[in-house]
């Protein structure tokens, strides 16, 4: 991938940057993050996701436009508020980044770049575009897989779907509104650029893991990987539902003709694995079928309440 050329100063000239910074307990390290956002953005949005500490407080102090939660909601929760905050200033790019220290805020202008040279809607930092990414070897194992899982679902394909690290352009900004609460709002942004027909980008960038992680890393992973299965059932019914029911009926299939394979030589019918053959064929038809109508749905519902996005 060429790396784009970036003008010195985003902030000169015609550009309106938005910076939204979903924030939870993060007192140690917003203000520093914001205070070096806003050399590359005209406003940074702090959603305080119903923080305990002074993490609201710094993020002003430090020059943030702050909206709070009352109680924490979860990052997808936070975008959209962050979003919603960013529509009223009618932006020209919006860049989303974390709050935990772990981007690199003058890395912006290169995760913004496309989008301002008309080249794509939704840009990704992508952690795994060089040799050297920075991830604990831990994370990156489960990075790969939920990535898998994403770019197979959502229909297209990136090297790093779990990226906090994003830009959007007017267009994109349209577009997204969240269903998912947790972190598998990174996902979700995939299903939505893949429905919408938004051109996606990648540009390398940096991460930097200094501080031990909030939640277990197994029990992240698992919230992770519910909200992406959620995804597939929600926006590719057909894949999730058709895909297993198809399956189960092939298994089926070939469990039956090896019940008449097993007569045909002993003449003496194998109850179970007719049982288990008419079960798994049922299933499977039950399945594939439920995908079918289910999908059939989802098309007449996006046909009545799809919103006009703008070409």
């Amino acid at each position: 991938m060429v790396k784009q050329k970036v003008k010195p100063d985003l902030l000169e000239g015609e550009p309106r940057v938005v910076a939204i910074i979903p924030a939870y307990n993060e007192a140690r390290t917003i203000g520093s993050v914001v205070l070096q956002t806003c050399r590359h953005a005209n406003t940074v949005i702090v959603v305080d996701d119903g923080s305990s500490d002074a993490t609201a407080e710094i993020a002003a102090a430090a020059g943030a436009l702050v909206v709070r939660h009352g109680v924490n909601r979860g990052k997808g929760a936070a975008l959209n508020t962050g979003f919603c905050k960013a529509r009223e200033l009618d932006p020209l790019a919006i860049v989303m980044l974390d709050g935990d220290g772990q981007h690199q805020p003058e890395e912006v202008p290169q995760v913004l770049a496309p989008i301002l040279e008309g080249q794509a809607d939704m840009v990704v930092g992508s952690r795994y575009l060089e040799k050297e990414c920075g991830v604990p070897r831990h994370r990156i194992l489960g990075h790969w897989a939920f990535t898998s899982l994403t770019n197979l679902a959502s229909g297209l394909r990136v090297s790093d779907s779990q990226s906090g690290f994003r830009a959007f352009s007017p267009r994109a900004v349209e577009c997204v509104s969240f269903s998912s609460n947790g972190f598998s709002v990174e996902s979700e942004m995939q299903f939505l650029a893949h429905e919408h027909g938004l051109r996606l980008a990648e540009v390398p960038i940096t991460a930097d893991y200094v501080d031990k992680p909030k939640r277990p890393v197994v029990a992240h992973g698992l919230m992770v990987l519910n909200g992406v299965l959620r995804l597939v059932g929600q926006y590719r019914p057909l894949f999730f539902f058709g895909l297993a029911g198809l399956f189960l009926l092939l298994v089926g299939t070939g469990w039956g003709w090896w019940v008449v394979v097993v007569y045909g030589r002993t003449k003496q019918l194998a109850i179970g694995y007719a049982l288990i053959s008419v079960l798994l064929t049922v299933l499977g038809s039950l399945s594939l079928f439920s995908g079918i109508m289910l999908h059939s749905v989802r098309g007449l519902l996006l046909d009545v309440i799809k919103p006009q996005i703008p070409s």
